[in-house]
């Protein structure tokens, strides 16, 4: 018998910080027309990432899925670097 899992989200972004052991901070951008001026808007939002091996630096752009809560704010890890 297998256990189906749920489906789990997936977002693409740059690495801003790893000064932390096992964690990476990722940025990801989206481009969204405002409500109601329909103007481009960027939005940013930032996730803090489990990165079990430390393989990412800085610049990398990095997809990550999301996960049960690894600590305070992690409830993303790091699937790969593109």
């Amino acid at each position: 018998m297998t256990i189906q899992r749920n489906f789990r989200k997936k977002r693409t972004g740059l690495v801003i910080s790893t000064k932390m052991n096992k964690t990476i901070v990722v940025l990801e951008t989206k481009r969204v027309n405002h409500p109601r001026y329909g103007k481009s808007v960027i939005k940013y939002k930032k996730y803090m990432v489990h990165d079990e091996k430390n393989v990412s630096n800085k610049g990398d752009n990095v997809i990550i899925m999301e996960t049960r809560p690894l600590s305070k704010y992690k409830r993303w890890r790091l699937i790969k670097k593109i």
